[in-house]
């Protein structure tokens, strides 16, 4: 039975769920209720049932939204540097009691005598705790570590925070158990060892290179550990690249399906008509109202021409309209965003240019499903797939320093051969590193900053590029910039489409018009146009000078410009009632 149906049935159990309770709040459980429950395989299973909910579902698909990759209708307040300090305790993500079920779980499986059942569920718990621990370092830093169950009167209630290094050994320990105990399944909906060894890739990479680049001591161990576990699931032979429909299809076929396979997916999220259903997603891709999702031009602009050239090193790059600009680029772009021929899954018919659910004007469609799904939707979302841990193999070894071409014709040129594109050659990159792709990530901050290695910075900057085109819209956009110290990058204009001027544009190539650009009156619109942009409510950007609300230029849906702290915004504050209740917590640096 798949995870999602189970967690139902776990919430009733013996109060077992975090109920959104902190854990300060809550009473202990006696061992009358633990003698009572812990007895057989079923028992563990239904248990560790409850732990899903601490997994990001909808959430990861709305997460780019609130980064340099897509600007919805509400610009996000980590975007605009509005962030607060919480008061509520237990609130902004310091909350603890998920963490508190599953060491109590912890403490007290041992009682089943199933040493199969206890090593499975065991390790499922410990990933459970690595993964619980993972969020909330990368989110505050320095965080206490618990690894029991706390009474009421425990001083460790009270106690500071832990080392980041203490914490991060005790999560690696962790995701070793689990990868050593969870049994070599494929698994789709339920944590498997793979599920596993990708979590411990995930971590050591964020590790690794937040320590690097934060010039924090200790990387190395952790880009090793990223580096072994990747090389551990790629060496399994357990999954593949998904390539259905060839390199023109198979991309945007991989998300846009019901039902998730075992081919390339490791973990997703089960949602079933009538059962359980999601209706956020897809709504943020189409509806003018509900996030108005739009990809920035940036992102557009990061992708290589089909010949494997950069499309920034042509002279007018700045300045290419929507059509031209779609004409033979890496296919994954027409897969992620609307092209001049976009046609609605199930659909045959190409769909009319629409501009007035998007932001920028570049449509995101990857997860974009067919039109009885864009209000309630039940297509299953996936949460850790394959293709992260070629990405991960490849930026861990370069950071390293020890990559290789053989290294990367298994990792990035595999995705690269998935959508047809000329595989990404070592020496070629090094020799000529891209200034545009540097600029992203070459920002003013508070103090000397860790440069990206000198030898290897056009791969790396190559690497990183590949990143963010094949996992765009999957929530890693944040944590990228987090932990490459590119915070500033926040503050590059987020923008859209270019436009020369009012007039009349053909998006399609038909010959015929399609949209109407007018500043106050759009008489003399031709009849054709499916969509109008008035210059004076969507303004444009000069991309040449900067200047704002321009007769020409790209659209500019957040003229205000983002802002960054780099003294305070790589961290969250801790809510303030949690620092009256606990003398011994500090507030992360700069937040008041």
């Amino acid at each position: 039975m798949k995870y999602i149906q189970l967690g139902i049935l776990t919430i009733a159990w013996l109060g077992f769920s975090s109920c959104e309770r902190d854990f300060l709040d809550r009473p202990a459980k006696d061992q009358v209720e633990a003698e009572f429950f812990f007895n057989t395989a079923k028992d563990l299973e239904v248990a560790t049932n409850n732990f899903y909910s601490i997994l990001q579902t909808t959430e990861v698909y709305r997460d780019d939204a609130a980064s340099d990759n897509i600007m919805p209708l509400s610009p996000n307040n980590r975007i605009r540097g509005n962030r607060i300090v919480p008061t509520a305790k237990g609130s902004g993500g310091w909350s603890w009691g998920d963490l508190r079920d599953i060491n109590y779980f912890l403490e007290n499986y041992h009682q089943v005598d199933d040493e199969a059942a206890k090593a499975h569920y065991g390790g499922v718990a410990r990933f459970f705790r690595a993964y619980f621990y993972f969020e909330k370092v990368k989110r505050f830093g320095d965080v206490p570590w618990y690894g029991k169950v706390l009474a009421a009167n425990d001083p460790d209630l009270y106690k500071p925070r832990d080392s980041r290094q203490l914490v991060m050994d005790s999560v690696m320990r962790d995701i070793d158990f689990a990868i050593a105990n969870i049994p070599a399944e494929k698994t789709l909906n339920r944590i498997s060892k793979y599920t596993a060894i990708l979590l411990k890739a995930r971590i050591g990479l964020h590790e690794g290179t937040f320590r690097k680049y934060h010039k924090i001591s200790g990387y190395e161990p952790f880009l090793e550990a990223a580096v072994e576990a990747a090389e551990q699931l790629i060496a399994s032979r357990a999954y593949t690249l998904f390539t259905t429909g060839g390199p023109t299809e198979a991309y945007r076929n991989l998300f846009a399906r019901d039902n998730q396979d075992a081919v390339e997916t490791i973990l997703a999220a089960d949602y079933e008509r009538g059962l359980r259903t999601h209706n956020d997603i897809n709504q943020s891709m189409t509806s003018p109202t509900f996030g108005a999702y739009g990809i920035n031009k940036d992102m557009i602009n990061s992708y290589l021409m089909k010949d494997g050239s950069r499309f920034t090193d042509k002279s007018n790059y700045q300045t290419v309209g929507y059509l031209e600009e779609f004409q033979n680029r890496d296919p994954r772009m027409a897969q992620t965003t609307a092209p001049p021929d976009f046609t609605v899954i199930g659909e045959t018919r190409p769909e009319p240019v629409t501009l007035a659910g998007t932001t920028t004007g570049y449509r995101v469609i990857k997860a974009l499903l067919d039109r009885d799904q864009w209000m309630l939707a039940h297509f299953d979302l996936i949460l850790f797939r394959y293709a992260e841990a070629l990405l991960i193999l490849a930026e861990a070894k370069a950071e390293l320093g020890t990559l290789n071409q053989a290294d990367l014709d298994r990792t990035i040129n595999l995705l690269r051969a998935r959508v047809d594109m000329p595989p990404l050659n070592m020496a070629a990159a090094n020799a000529n590193p891209d200034s545009y792709q540097e600029a992203h990530y070459l920002n003013g901050v508070a103090g000397p900053k860790v440069p990206i290695d000198a030898a290897n910075k056009g791969v790396i900057l190559e690497i990183r590029r590949e990143r963010r085109i094949e996992l765009f819209n999957e929530g890693h956009r944040w944590d990228d910039l987090m932990r490459w110290r590119a915070g500033k990058k926040l503050e590059q204009p987020i923008v859209g489409i270019y436009f020369p001027g009012v007039g009349s544009y053909d998006f399609t190539g038909d010959g015929v018009a399609d949209v109407y650009v007018y500043s106050g009156s759009s008489a003399g619109a031709p009849p054709t146009v499916t969509s109008m942009i008035d210059i004076q409510q969507r303004t444009l950007r000069d991309p040449l000078t900067g200047n704002g609300s321009a007769t020409s230029g790209n659209l500019d849906p957040f003229p205000l410009g983002g802002s960054f702290d780099e003294e305070r915004d790589y961290y969250y504050p801790i809510p303030l009632e949690d620092l009256n209740l606990n003398d011994n917590l500090e507030q992360n640096p700069y937040w008041k």
